[in-house]
């Protein structure tokens, strides 16, 4: 967590009161830099933690949410957590996360890890969560460009993991200019109130 710092919309790290848990999987980017936590210890844990598991575990090839012993054993984790979140990666189905609305509604924070400079379905995954409604906290994290965040707060992501290098000013662009870029398109409404999101006007009749 020392070489890493998370913002919220407004550019203020709150690292020092993030409480998040990230279940220690294989498959666990360096990004997400929460505390880890395995199963084992949570489940000797008295007091519940905020827990982080993936979500591409909890899927089945076809997008829809796997049963049988997966199932139980989240469902355990739910039972020895106080607050539920996810995070995913770019090669989660973006169009599957239409097909799980309701379950991704329970979830307090979903984190888009993004694992290539060059990969915008980070864009993709933080718009289609408003546009289904989803209300927690969206957070982005891995290899995105500090000139994105302001067309990420735009698609509603309300939080980002940036490294300490990401931290540093340069020439071109700072870390506060990241936050104010766009700073008329966003006051830190909901996604589905911008004007991007707008209803298509009914045609006139006259």
């Amino acid at each position: 967590m020392a070489n890493h710092h998370i913002l919220d919309s407004h550019g203020t790290d709150i690292s020092s009161q993030d409480n998040w848990h990230v279940l220690t999987t294989d498959a666990l980017p360096e990004s997400m830099v929460s505390t880890n936590i395995t199963l084992l210890e949570l489940l000797q844990r008295q007091e519940k933690p905020d827990v982080i598991v993936p979500l591409a575990d909890l899927l089945d090839e076809s997008g829809a949410q796997v049963g049988g012993l997966v199932k139980e054993v989240y469902e355990l984790i739910v039972q020895h957590s106080s607050r539920l979140g996810l995070w995913m990666t770019a090669d989660t189905d973006a169009d599957a996360l239409e097909g799980i609305g309701d379950f991704l509604s329970t979830q307090a924070l979903i984190v888009i890890d993004v694992p290539k400079f060059a990969d915008g379905r980070n864009f993709s995954f933080a718009r289609t969560l408003r546009q289904i409604g989803y209300q927690g906290e969206i957070r982005v994290a891995g290899a995105f460009g500090r000139d994105q965040i302001a067309y990420l707060l735009r698609m509603g992501v309300d939080s980002f993991v940036l490294s300490e290098h990401d931290m540093q000013p340069d020439s071109k662009f700072g870390i506060e200019q990241a936050f104010t870029a766009l700073a008329s398109s966003y006051d830190g409404q909901s996604a589905s109130d911008l004007p991007m999101f707008a209803k298509p006007s009914e045609p006139s009749l006259a």
